[in-house]
């Protein structure tokens, strides 16, 4: 096969990696929170009922802002439901997933479990403008926020949390855009309560910063014109416009799955020039970031059928994907696009953290475990700070079905402060292994530190609870750094990050 080539340069910058691009997402649905984080009689819980040993996995993950509590679950959510003793919290149906909910995990459960995880954990929190609106949501923040002196901070205080949550980030609903939302609105509609919430907000506290809907994928037949009305309304008073994208293999065509990454770095480039279009349309010198903060690799064909059979359960099983070796590899791609635009995406959440279409799997009473997705994550989590360096692939092609001609390379590279330079390379082909040559110019580096890769013989290949440990990366030689040159061969279907210093 041809080689693939491209240069590193310090002088060609894309942008720094804000943390918050490694968040992820809670929502109350199916296990992700019941027997997911939160299992009072499973033999590692806390005396909050954390499960610790899911905590010592969402620490090794190195996720930051997590999301919550929605998700279509926001849109029918009473804030007020989830504080308080919880032997006085209501029971309520939760229109979106055809579920039970009991409300004992809630606000404060939810600020307590990121105080655990550490001081890297975020709170973003959804407001509901779905079934509700704006005194709601200044209300919320006024529990959450207020140091004291209200009716409601001091009800929080009454409630056992006398210091405020500090909760910066906040979106403004979800998914508003899509028939299947509780509380479902046109843009012109959305856009409207969504700047009256962001103004109530800002009146409270001017520093906020909040995330406004965007489309639930570039597929939606209102995109783009969504944006443009949303953020007519909205532009200077949000900070985001949020971006939702799941990827799957659709009739055995996992050529084109391979290359999802093309969709997502297009959807990412269209709602930038839909944002700027509006901004210059405004006369506006402010520039409106990007929250992608749902992403994932996600059979969502399958979803519907589960939960259209549902008969109001409490915490079911549902959404509990299975991740492949080739989902893995898929999923690195997709980080790949995230940390290529991260000038411009700032905040991302991989959707979900725990059981749900998550990196981290539980059995109720039983283990934790690490999926195939988990290991793209906690290493670009890891080593994907600093910043962004332009990588211009010479690759060779090969054609999809759904997304054209596509580069069997995809990749970018991070340099940290301390001048390293981490690599981070997919090679789409399922058969074929992939030369690559990276000329390094300006960079003060020697030597090849790691090159760490994730492959494997079965590109089927799964963790589960029989066999917990059968995928994980593992570490490759023959990778060499001379003259100033890397060389290296990625193999078939793999994920592969290299470390030079």
């Amino acid at each position: 096969m041809s080689t693939a080539r491209f240069t590193l340069d310090p002088a060609f910058t894309i942008g720094t990696v804000d943390p918050r691009l490694f968040g992820s997402f809670v929502e109350h649905l199916g296990r992700c929170v019941y027997t997911g984080v939160f299992e009072p009689d499973h033999p590692s819980a806390d005396e909050a009922g954390l499960r610790t040993d899911v905590l010592d996995l969402v620490r090794e993950l190195g996720v930051t802002a997590i999301r919550y509590p929605g998700g279509n679950f926001v849109s029918g959510y009473k804030w007020e439901d989830s504080v308080g003793p919880v032997e006085d919290r209501p029971r309520r149906l939760d229109l979106a997933w055809r579920t039970t909910e009991s409300n004992r995990f809630g606000l404060s459960e939810y600020i307590a479990f990121l105080r655990k995880i550490g001081p890297q954990a975020e709170p973003m929190m959804a407001v509901n403008l779905g079934t509700r609106g704006v005194a709601e949501a200044i209300e919320l923040q006024e529990y959450a926020n207020h140091p004291s002196g209200t009716a409601l901070s001091d009800l929080r205080a009454e409630h056992g949390d006398k210091d405020p949550f500090g909760i910066r980030l906040w979106c403004l609903g979800n998914e508003m855009d899509g028939p299947w939302q509780t509380g479902h609105k046109t843009a012109e509609e959305y856009g409207r309560i969504a700047a009256e919430t962001a103004r109530a907000m800002r009146q409270i506290d001017k520093d906020v910063e909040l995330v406004a809907c965007g489309s639930s994928g570039q597929g939606m037949d209102t995109f783009a014109a969504w944006e443009s009305t949303v953020l007519q309304e909205t532009y200077d008073l949000v900070d985001y416009i949020s971006l939702h994208a799941y990827y799957e293999e659709h009739d055995g065509d996992r050529d084109s799955f391979l290359a999802s990454a093309v969709d997502m770095e297009s959807f990412i480039e269209n709602v930038v020039a839909t944002c700027d279009h509006v901004g210059a349309r405004l006369k506006s010198k402010k520039k409106i970031n990007l929250s992608f903060d749902e992403w994932n690799v996600w059979y969502m064909t399958r979803t519907e059928a589960q939960v259209s059979a549902l008969d109001w359960p409490e915490a079911p099983r549902l959404l509990e994907d299975v991740y492949s070796v080739t989902d893995a590899v898929v999923f690195g791609s997709l980080l790949i696009a995230l940390l290529r635009h991260a000038d411009r995406v700032t905040v991302a959440c991989l959707a979900q953290l725990v059981n749900v279409i998550a990196p981290i799997m539980t059995e109720p009473g039983g283990p934790a475990w690490r999926q195939t997705t988990f290991f793209p994550f906690a290493q670009a989590a890891k080593y994907g700070r600093g910043e962004v360096l332009d990588v211009r692939v010479d690759s060779p092609t090969y054609e999809t079905a759904r997304h054209g001609t596509a580069d069997l390379l995809h990749a970018t590279a991070v340099r940290a402060e301390d001048g390293t330079v981490t690599v981070f390379a997919v090679n789409r082909s399922q058969t074929e292994p992939l030369p690559l040559e990276v000329a390094l110019s300006g960079l003060d580096l020697t030597s090849v530190t790691e090159h760490s890769v994730l492959a494997d013989a079965d590109p089927d290949a799964r963790n589960t609870l029989a066999d917990p440990e059968r995928v994980a990366p593992h570490v490759t030689t023959g990778t060499v750094l001379e003259d100033g040159t890397l060389r290296t061969t990625l193999e078939p279907l793999s994920w592969n990050v290299i470390r030079l210093g």
